[in-house]
């Protein structure tokens, strides 16, 4: 199931949660343009895993969903977002951004990647989504019924 066949409405959906929760696999199945924590830190060479490395990494690429968003264009983020400093940045540029946060709790061996110091977020304002037991498909389903 891809969610591009839905009109999202000009929007930024950002998946964030700790590596390994399901961020770039779910962006994929969507089907809009997605900014990858990963490939973002290869494209800019970045090895900053600092607070202050990761906010720079994180702004960087809140900056470039909206110029994205602003020309018209549904933009996925998939990052771990682990700051609500960072998190607030992206809120304070546009009005347009819808928050899924991504966990679970059954191993998959890149826990020794989790950022220590992850800042939980205010769940009141985001969708949460505990990928443990869950299909790609079930996922989407979720994530299409909280942007619609």
């Amino acid at each position: 199931m891809v969610l591009s066949t839905i009109q999202i409405f000009k929007m930024i959906i950002v998946l964030f949660g700790q590596p390994h929760s399901g961020k770039t696999t779910l962006a994929n199945e969507i089907g809009v343009h997605n900014i990858d924590g990963d490939k973002l830190r290869e494209l800019f060479a970045n090895k900053d895993y600092s607070k202050e490395g990761r906010i720079r990494n994180l702004n960087r690429a809140s900056d470039i969903a909206h110029y994205i968003n602003s020309e018209g264009e549904d933009v996925v983020l998939s990052l771990v977002y682990p700051y609500k400093e960072a998190r607030d940045y992206l809120n304070s540029l546009t009005d347009d951004v819808k928050w899924v946060y991504l966990t679970y709790t059954n191993p998959r061996g890149r826990e020794h990647f989790h950022v220590s110091d992850f800042e939980e977020p205010e769940l009141e304002t985001f969708l949460q989504i505990n990928t443990d037991n869950l299909t790609v498909e079930q996922c989407l389903n979720q994530i299409k019924s909280y942007v619609e």
